[in-house]
């Protein structure tokens, strides 16, 4: 048995900054890259599509974490594609109980989660090593990491695109939820370019370079801060006299 002291887990403000932002599954990572760019024209399909992401990640992160002293090396990655599915399964059912209108738009997109490499990877990089708390948290936060991308790629196409905001809301919230939808430009704008896939191509990228240099404007004002301290730093010469 080995001597050497198992190595803390990362923290709960790092996991969630990691997820939120700093490893942000689409903005960083790069994946799922697929429904985000295909659906992502409303707020609505945005937010269906996200909630049941969020669904399978923090269920798979919780049941493979729980799993992850019982599976050998051989089967590990078939045994968290059939965990994955079996959420994903979850989510297409409810979706088709209580919002089936939504789900008949959002169609292929939601089995095809199965195959978001986002999840699998937090499966296979964290889950797998980490108790079921913090697999949990991590599952949540880069499910809310994704879900706030998808809401704001849909916002913006569908502002800038359609010339509405929230339009369609009761596919998923309920009848109460039909007047919400605004249209700041009129009731006859549209820019056709942001709804087709080059405009979610478009929108991506600013977002990641958006992101990127907030980084690097983060980043700037540290190194300005850390070079002041050293300017202030004052050098003691030690004679080794006592008077």
């Amino acid at each position: 048995m080995s001597d050497t002291p198992p190595t803390a887990g990362p923290g709960l403000a790092e996991v969630a900054g990691n997820g939120l932002w700093h490893n942000n599954p689409a903005l960083v990572q790069l994946l799922g890259l697929c429904p985000l760019l295909a659906v992502t024209t409303t707020v609505v399909n945005a937010l269906g599509l996200g909630l049941a992401t969020l669904l399978v990640l923090v269920g798979s992160n919780a049941m493979v974490s729980l799993i992850r002293h019982q599976i050998g090396d051989a089967v590990r990655l078939p045994a968290f594609v059939l965990i994955i599915a079996a959420f994903v399964t979850c989510a297409e059912l409810l979706m088709k109980a209580y919002a089936y209108e939504l789900y008949e738009i959002l169609g292929i997109f939601i089995p095809l989660i199965v195959t978001n490499c986002a999840i699998l990877g937090r499966a296979e990089a964290f889950a797998s090593k980490q108790p079921l708390g913090l697999a949990v948290w991590d599952g949540l936060m880069m499910g809310l990491g994704f879900l706030a991308v998808l809401l704001l790629l849909g916002a913006i196409r569908e502002l800038f695109g359609s010339g509405t905001l929230l339009a369609n809301m009761q596919l998923l919230l309920g009848s109460g939820a039909s007047d919400w939808v605004v249209r700041p430009f009129g009731s006859e704008f549209s820019f056709l370019v942001l709804i087709l896939p080059p405009g979610a191509f478009l929108v991506t990228g600013l977002l990641i370079a958006a992101k990127n240099a907030i980084d690097e404007r983060r980043e700037a004002r540290r190194k300005a801060a850390r070079g002041q301290l050293a300017k202030g730093a004052k050098r003691v010469r030690t004679t080794g006299h006592i008077a």
